[in-house]
């Protein structure tokens, strides 16, 4: 406990340092900063959490206004492949998934355990249809079932082995006009004429082996054609999603500030009226008659807040959430008086810190004819794992059998079949990642455990032991191919386990694997209607907080696809509906 509060101090003062900068100018403080407006709502954030909190107060009749710290609108929810993982929904109950309300508890009971509070599980089960059903109505949003996505633990009670994650359809980017233009980036491209939906990069891993993967890909190409074709400016995933709730908000006159970063939280007496943002390097007051929705993100660009709350080593570039999340609105609220809860942890994935940025990777470690090894030159996970488990893991094991950098080992012969990140089947990788010492290759497997700084012959004794699993088709080591997600990235052509084939062609290649992510999971704790509470349980009046700004109700675990996206809008809508029942 002394530690605990010796961080807060640290952090909150360090948060008011920053504030007083700010505020230099004006010498009697937050009274004396010029008003830039007054709404019923202020939401910080234009991510997936923050537009739909806006649009569902919105649409309870309040006047809201969105304050966005990047020069785009979207955040990490723009930059990612956007499913969103809600039991029940609508969407999935109308494509014939046989799905209930019981199942889902079940399930999302036995994955998060006491990872969460049983009401904020039950407040995300009991609002997350509801939630979609909203955005339909008020957006011009679709979405599509994920056939086929697994649950992350399907063999659990209430797990479905053919998921129950859903992701947006494509929109016309068209639709937004002049604001299209201000939507944040996407992490990943679509390549140039092509329509892709989440659930469809499986099957183009596989285009050059596989008769569906070849099918999905001209369907993709098709697409992209029948849209240019008709004017459109196709987007998918998180690009679609972060649109369509724009392009409600635009429908709804809601206005979203960009360059406007939060500075502080205003209080009055013991309650939050307003925030203090920054407007062209000048503070300004922005009040808030019913309260104040913080939905900015969590702290992965913050190497101060990492190096404090998360295990070693981190680093900020090992990341792929959007660069703006910094943990402002986290520091803000525990200078309210906030409890934290989750900080040590995130939405972890192994990721390859290649020279223009990392690369999350979720097939690439699954599909045949690759393994991970430590630096002792051996195994030490089932390589088909749900990602954040397989981080977990890591730095579980690390440093006493050190495995971070661990390394991802392939042969030409994976190279030739299957797609690496954007590099086509059996071309060369670029040169930058060789010359950046993140990518290796090598004639044979003792040479290239030289140049990874690994035992030859450990390496070449896991590399027999793991061919023998394969011709087997049973990994007695590690179990992969034994849960039906572990099948979900990998070659239905491969016997006798589609997650198992021998490494066994020249050159070998070798991938350096460390602890990345999504986003940080740890934040403001809050309730099931997520106002945010002090460590006594206590609530502050005033404040909520949805997305990664707030503990995760997944806890420590994953729940299936979109277990980010789906408590984010889940939560958002729970505040903007409880905020409007505020007098």
């Amino acid at each position: 406990m002394p530690d605990s509060l010796s961080r807060r101090q640290v952090l909150r003062g360090s948060g008011l340092a920053v504030a007083t900068t700010l505020l230099s100018n004006f010498p009697a403080g937050a009274s004396s900063v010029p008003v830039l407006g007054e709404y019923d709502v202020v939401i910080v954030g234009s991510g997936a959490s923050g537009m739909t909190a806006a649009l569902t107060a919105a649409k309870r009749g309040l006047s809201c206004v969105v304050v966005e710290k990047a020069p785009t609108f979207g955040g990490s929810a723009a930059r990612s492949g956007a499913g969103i993982w809600i039991p029940n929904n609508p969407v999935v109950l109308a494509a014939g998934v046989p799905d209930t309300y019981a199942k889902g508890a079940q399930y999302l009971a036995a994955v998060v355990g006491n990872g969460s509070s049983p009401a904020r599980q039950k407040a995300f089960l009991d609002n997350g249809p509801a939630m979609i059903s909203f955005v339909l109505a008020n957006s011009p949003l679709r979405f599509r079932f994920m056939d086929g996505y697994s649950d992350y633990y399907p063999e659990l009670p209430g797990g479905m082995p053919n998921g129950r994650s859903i992701e947006p359809d494509m929109f016309d980017g068209n639709l937004l006009g002049a604001e299209l233009a201000h939507l944040n980036p996407s992490y990943l491209a679509v390549p140039a004429g092509l329509v892709v939906f989440s659930s469809e990069y499986k099957w183009l891993n596989l285009a050059a082996v596989n008769g569906k993967g070849l099918a999905v890909s001209a369907g993709c190409l098709a697409r992209g054609t029948a849209a240019a074709a008709a004017g459109q400016k196709p987007l998918t995933m998180g690009q679609a999603l972060a649109a369509g709730l724009r392009a409600g908000l635009l429908a709804a006159n809601v206005p979203v500030w960009l360059n406007t970063p939060l500075v502080d939280l205003n209080i009055e007496g013991d309650r939050v009226t307003g925030v203090v943002v920054s407007s062209n390097g000048v503070p300004g007051l922005v009040r808030a008659r019913r309260g104040v929705i913080i939905g900015s993100g969590g702290f992965e660009h913050n190497a101060e807040m990492r190096v404090r709350y998360q295990r070693q080593p981190i680093t900020t570039y090992w990341s792929v959430g959007a660069k703006e999340n910094t943990g402002d609105g986290i520091q803000a609220g525990i200078r309210a008086g906030a409890d934290l809860g989750l900080m040590d942890d995130s939405w972890w994935g192994p990721a390859i810190p290649l020279p223009d940025e990392p690369y999350f990777c979720l097939a690439e470690r699954t599909l045949p004819g690759s393994i991970l090894i430590n630096q002792a030159g051996q195994r030490f996970v089932n390589e088909a794992a749900p990602y954040s488990d397989v981080v977990h893991v890591m730095y579980d094991k690390n440093p006493s059998a050190p495995d971070i950098p661990a390394w991802l080992i392939t042969d030409q012969n994976y190279r030739n079949r299957y797609l690496f990140r954007d590099v086509l089947p059996a071309l060369g990788l670029p040169d930058a990642w060789y010359q950046s010492g993140q990518v290796f290759n090598a004639w044979s497997i003792e040479d290239l455990a030289a140049k990874i700084n690994v035992p030859a012959a450990a390496l070449r004794t896991t590399v027999n032991r793991f061919n023998g699993f394969a011709f087997s088709g049973v990994d007695s080591d590690f179990g992969r191919g034994r849960s039906a997600y572990d099948h979900y990235y990998t070659d239905p052509a491969v016997i006798p386990n589609s997650c198992l084939a021998p490494l066994w062609e020249a050159p070998f290649y070798a991938f350096k694997i460390v602890p990345g992510d999504l986003g940080t999971k740890g934040g403001l704790v809050t309730d099931a209607r997520a106002r945010v509470l002090r460590p006594d349980g206590s609530v502050i009046p005033g404040l909520w907080a949805a997305g990664n700004a707030s503990a995760a109700v997944m806890g420590r675990s994953y729940a299936g696809a979109g277990s980010t996206i789906g408590p984010a809008m889940t939560f958002g809508y729970v505040a903007g509906n409880d905020v409007a029942g505020v007098a």
